[in-house]
């Protein structure tokens, strides 16, 4: 019999929304999701996969996402290790002493350093859809807009069409609720990349369920000027991480092309590296790769 409990936890001053699913007494399946997004981006599809095989699943909305309070980010800003923070906050608030981490995106980079700086932390990691932690992608994404070629040895900057759709996206009119809506529902179509279907009725509740619970939808942006800031904490050497870790990349990745998945898994000892064919960005609104990536990462952390 497993159960479901919504609570608050604390992480310094902020309070944070989490959501506890399974046996109290099985292994931790820690959701850390990526930038700018609700903890319920972990789809309740997976969710259940996971308990279902015998783990219970904490899944939490970052600060300035869903229920969790919001930030004023020029008064306070914060980096990479304040999102880490509020995830250790998490842990605690459950009495989660260790746990298998699973991240996306943004919330891969948070995994790495949790691995990195709380190894005591991290059961296991698995990173998907992520880049290591101390790649500043700036200066490619700028040579990129600028037409000019790539430097040897950088990892490369998204896609063509992923650029074209950030210019369009930062004119698109966003003045309703509606115009709002369609905007993030192609962002998702663009991230889900072009070989695999698009669930578009799926995006389209998703997005229209995380305008419902914001207690302000508009502060999740400030986790791009949070991803922008790099110090040594997060420069630090991914070659420290001891826990079991499973690299898992979209074939078809338009943000972070699959050289930066192989970048990750080469800098971590033992690390396999999984390349998922057809898969872009964000796998879950892909028909049938919940269902496969919740099976890897059962396996992963069996």
């Amino acid at each position: 019999m497993w159960t479901v409990e919504e609570k608050f936890v604390r992480s310094g001053e902020l309070r944070l929304w989490t959501e506890r699913c399974g046996d109290p007494g099985a292994p931790t399946v820690f959701l850390v999701m990526g930038t700018a997004t609700q903890g319920i981006g972990w789809p309740d599809e997976f969710v259940e996969a996971l308990v279902d095989a015998g783990r219970q699943v904490i899944r939490y909305d970052h600060r300035d996402t869903g229920r969790s309070d919001c930030v004023d980010f020029a008064a306070n800003p914060y980096a990479l290790g304040d999102l880490a923070a509020d995830a250790v906050a998490v842990l605690d608030g459950h009495g989660v002493p260790t746990a298998h981490v699973v991240g996306t995106s943004l919330g891969g980079a948070i995994g790495q350093w949790l691995a990195v700086h709380r190894p005591a932390r991290v059961r296991t990691l698995t990173a998907l859809a992520s880049s290591p932690m101390g790649n500043d992608p700036g200066p490619a994404w700028a040579r990129a807009f600028a037409g000019q070629p790539p430097v040897a040895g950088e990892l490369p900057p998204p896609t063509a069409r992923f650029l074209a759709h950030v210019l369009a996206s930062a004119a698109a009119p966003r003045e309703t609720y509606a115009e709002r809506v369609d905007a993030d529902v192609r962002t998702w179509r663009v991230l889900n990349g072009d070989v695999l279907p698009f669930d578009e009725d799926a995006a389209r509740r998703f997005v229209e369920r995380c305008h419902a619970r914001a207690r302000d939808y508009a502060a999740a942006l400030q986790h791009d000027l949070a991803g922008r800031r790099f110090a040594d904490d997060r420069r630090a050497a991914l070659s420290a991480v001891t826990a079991p870790t499973l690299v898992l990349h979209g074939e078809q990745d338009p943000l972070f092309p699959p050289a930066h998945g192989a970048a990750l898994a080469a800098q971590i000892p033992g690390a396999r590296l999984a390349v998922v064919p057809g898969m872009g960005h964000h796998p879950f609104f892909a028909p049938g790769l919940t269902g496969r990536i919740a099976e890897l990462v059962v396996e992963h952390t069996r």
